[in-house]
């Protein structure tokens, strides 16, 4: 079974983004707001990610309204499966089936992480992805004196 990431077209930077900036979400009618809090005003990076089958199709951010590929808070709900499978399960059940029961379903807002790991990542096929999408792509070279970039240290390809 393919991972939800591997159906989103998008860039390293988006992916990386996706990852470290500390985003809330939660779940609603119209799909799952997410909300960027690494902002000293986090109720002004607010928007909504539309989800159709499985798949987070839509932002009303500017960004995924402007360029191509993906933005960050589509990114960002597709790597994260829980919150994925809760869009898809509130829809299942607004259509009339039974969505799956979560541990507490009192509280639908769900704080990620502030710098995920891909080894975090609920799915395997998801960290590949994001491994793999472009493995050389890193500031190193623009550091001086051989100093590796947050990227490389954070996912363990170089330590300080």
């Amino acid at each position: 079974m393919n991972s939800p990431f591997a159906h989103l077209e998008t860039t390293s930077r988006v992916i990386k983004r996706a990852q470290y900036e500390a985003f809330e979400f939660t779940i609603g009618v119209d799909g799952v707001v997410v909300r960027n809090a690494s902002h000293a005003n986090p109720d002004e990076h607010e928007y909504v990610v539309t989800v159709e089958d499985g798949l987070p199709t839509e932002c009303n951010c500017p960004a995924d309204a402007n360029y191509d590929g993906a933005c960050k808070h589509r990114v960002a709900v597709a790597i994260r499966r829980p919150i994925l499978d809760a869009a898809v399960d509130r829809q299942v059940a607004a259509d009339g089936g039974t969505p799956i029961s979560t541990a507490d379903d009192s509280d639908d807002t769900i704080n990620a992480p502030e710098t995920p790991s891909t080894k975090e990542l609920d799915d395997s096929t998801v960290a590949d992805d994001v491994e793999d999408a472009e493995p050389d792509a890193c500031d190193c070279d623009e550091l001086p004196d051989g100093f590796p970039c947050w990227e490389c240290v954070r996912t363990g390809r170089r330590v300080l």
